[in-house]
């Protein structure tokens, strides 16, 4: 199974929905980075379940314990940062009903193919649980590019349904996440085939339920003309006479801060698609693990929509992406 992130700066998970822990081993790190945990339980907060009406009940505290590679005031010391988040309230016996029974669009099926067994008890290792870990790895990373770069990620979620009136009909429903990178600086990514937008895009669609994948116009380019997408370059005023290198930019930003698979300059902006929870609290049709008919009855605590608690992950993973591509520069010392 693939569960390292990475090449230079690398992230390998560990655990289950259901198991005792969650965690992970985030590896190459600079040294004498100051991380602030309070800054890590902000964004694990965000993505907590539990916290809202419209997400899932499943109350955990998802409290971060460092195991090493921190000092005990947070400063980093270039070694491997290892840490574990307890899984405090796991019911596994809501999901007893299913046992034998693929969920339809889950991972029940392609991983009992697989590997012959699968965890019905919360996905397993295919639950959307395994983004804790990305969460914290996402959460120190990103504040070392705050602080050596003046690198800053923000997402938001926007809404394709009405939330609440879709959970209330047993349903569920998708959403989008768009994601905005500010002060990348020109010459991140690396050609022919690791470009930035294809590592963000591998990143993005490695999170559970997403769908899609857009930078700039994205899919709306399909039906633009060349001349409503052309990023004119702006001269650079005042620089006569300026000994310093000048820094071009765009009078519009099509292209998503990346050109040729490298950043320009200008903030980096992607979407990510989410499709909606495949459980719902209907009953289904499907089939068990001798391929007989049966009726899959609703169970569990689930996310009427993924994509609320997405939010952190894909900054996360963003900063994964962008943090391991600096190192892979020469510059991320």
């Amino acid at each position: 199974m693939g569960n390292t992130f990475g090449t230079l700066l690398r992230l390998t998970t560990f655990g289950e929905s259901h198991g005792p822990a969650m965690g992970g081993i985030l590896d190459g790190m600079p040294p004498l980075v100051h991380i602030d945990l309070g800054e890590v339980r902000r964004h694990l907060d965000r993505r907590r379940p539990g916290s809202r009406p419209d997400i899932s009940q499943r109350r955990e505290s998802d409290e971060p314990e460092i195991l090493s590679g921190l000092t005990p005031d947070g400063i980093t010391l270039g070694s491997p940062i290892g840490f574990v988040v307890r899984n405090r309230d796991a019911r596994s016996k809501d999901y007893d009903g299913y046992s034998g029974k693929f969920r339809p669009n889950h991972a029940d099926y392609t991983y009992h193919t697989k590997y012959g067994i699968h965890d019905f008890r919360g996905g397993g290792r295919a639950s959307a649980r395994e983004t804790v870990s990305w969460t914290v790895a996402g959460s120190i990373v990103r504040q070392w590019l705050s602080q050596r770069y003046g690198i800053e990620i923000e997402a938001e979620f926007i809404a394709t349904n009405d939330v609440a009136a879709t959970a209330r009909q047993g349903d569920s429903t998708g959403g989008i996440v768009r994601c905005r990178v500010t002060g990348i600086p020109a010459g991140i990514g690396e050609p022919v085939f690791d470009k930035l937008h294809s590592r963000l895009a591998a990143a993005m669609m490695g999170i559970n339920a997403a769908k899609g994948f857009e930078y700039g116009d994205g899919f709306r380019s399909a039906s633009m003309k060349g001349s409503e997408s052309v990023d004119i370059f702006c001269p650079v005023a005042g620089c006569e006479g300026n000994t310093e290198k000048a820094t071009p930019t765009c009078r519009s930003n099509h292209s998503g801060g990346i050109q040729g698979g490298i950043s320009n300059g200008m903030p980096v902006e992607f979407a990510v698609y989410f499709k909606p929870t495949p459980t719902i609290m209907r009953p289904l049709e499907t089939i068990d693990t001798d391929g007989n008919s049966v009726i899959l009855e609703p169970a569990g605590r689930h996310d009427p929509c993924v994509a609320i608690r997405a939010v952190p992950i894909v900054e996360s993973m963003a900063a994964l992406v962008i943090g391991d591509l600096i190192r892979q520069s020469c510059t991320g010392l």
